[in-house]
């Protein structure tokens, strides 16, 4: 996997003819890896946006497990979350302006600077360069962390990074269980896919490290032109899973997928969403240049990523639907 890292396949094979992975891809196995990522902490910690999206000028709003929420930057650039709506009449926050770090409500002018106040009190944030993660402890109901499970990823002046959202009529789970099942990669996207194979699968008890399928893919550039990679899934608490980029092209890279759900715990139509961190690093020369252009780049990775999620999302909602109907075989 050195060398020139495009490789021309001699010959594709068709769909219908690629080996089936049906037998390896057991409900069961698949089950169990779930149950032990639904088995870790999260400390609370729930993804609600990319850092990009709060900023300093305007209010962003999120919903979380039923939960209304506004967020912006204050006058130090540090990222505030709290309730979404205005304490004194309930007034919408994310339709607020924001001056000076300061979030001002429309209604009639109460204004917030990111402390307590007036009964409004913010919830801990993290911002890890990439993402903006907020703790709610009335939702998680687990002991809190002071900080989340994140990823181990290269830093954004080594890396093009870019963070696709998408939503889906499905729990987390169903996200998390879809990102756990490696086997349907070249089966249900063979426009990116080629070539996939399992080399391994953790055991029933397996912790931290070992707790990784692996597998070798061969992702399609264009053509026969491919670029094979070894890859790792690992699920590092209840709503993460990051494939990680062990050997090949892009070795070090990670595709982080984080499930949050946005309806209450129970809803009849419940939605989760999908917020994909990608974060490519090469160790080319000529990498620095694509660095450079990165925000060219974001709009073309955050576009692959949802070709790929506008597939998976119909299969975790499927699944999910099963589920409701008691259906699924899992």
């Amino acid at each position: 996997m050195s060398g020139i890292p495009l490789r021309w396949r001699r010959q594709a094979v068709p769909w219908e003819r690629q080996r089936p992975t049906w037998r390896e891809a057991r409900p069961a196995l698949i089950a169990d890896a779930l149950r032990r990522a639904q088995a870790r902490a999260s400390g609370n910690w729930y993804v609600v946006a990319d850092s990009r999206d709060v900023r300093s000028d305007r209010p962003l709003g999120r919903c979380v497990g039923g939960i209304e929420m506004v967020l912006w930057r204050d006058a130090d650039g540090a990222a505030v979350a709290g309730p979404g709506a205005c304490p004194h009449l309930g007034a919408p926050l994310k339709d607020a302006v924001v001056r000076c770090g300061t979030l001002i409500c429309h209604w009639h002018g109460m204004s917030l600077d990111g402390r307590p106040f007036a009964g409004w009190d913010p919830w801990p944030v993290h911002d890890d360069g990439l993402l903006v993660w907020v703790r709610l402890d009335a939702l998680g109901g687990e002991a809190p962390a002071e900080r989340p499970v994140v990823p181990e990823r290269a830093s954004d002046g080594e890396a093009v990074s870019a963070v696709y959202t998408g939503v889906g009529v499905c729990e987390p789970e169903d996200i998390v269980a879809n990102r756990l099942d490696p086997w349907h990669g070249a089966w249900l996207h063979p426009y990116s896919f080629v070539d996939l194979k399992v080399l391994k699968v953790p055991s029933e008890d397996a912790v931290d490290a070992e707790d990784a399928l692996v597998v070798d893919v061969t992702f399609k550039v264009a053509g026969r032109a491919v670029v094979p990679v070894r890859a790792s899934f690992t699920a590092p608490e209840p709503r993460t899973v990051v494939m990680r980029i062990e050997a090949g092209e892009g070795a070090g890279s990670v595709v982080e997928t984080h499930a949050t759900p946005l309806t209450a715990a129970g809803s009849d139509r419940p939605r989760t969403a999908v917020v994909e961190a990608v974060v490519a690093v090469s160790d080319r020369r000529g990498f620095s240049v694509a660095r450079a252009t990165a925000p060219l780049l974001r709009p073309a990775i955050r576009a692959a990523a949802g070709r790929l999620w506008r597939d998976d999302l119909a299969y975790a909602e499927r699944r999910w639907s099963l589920r409701r109907q008691g259906r699924f075989p899992g």
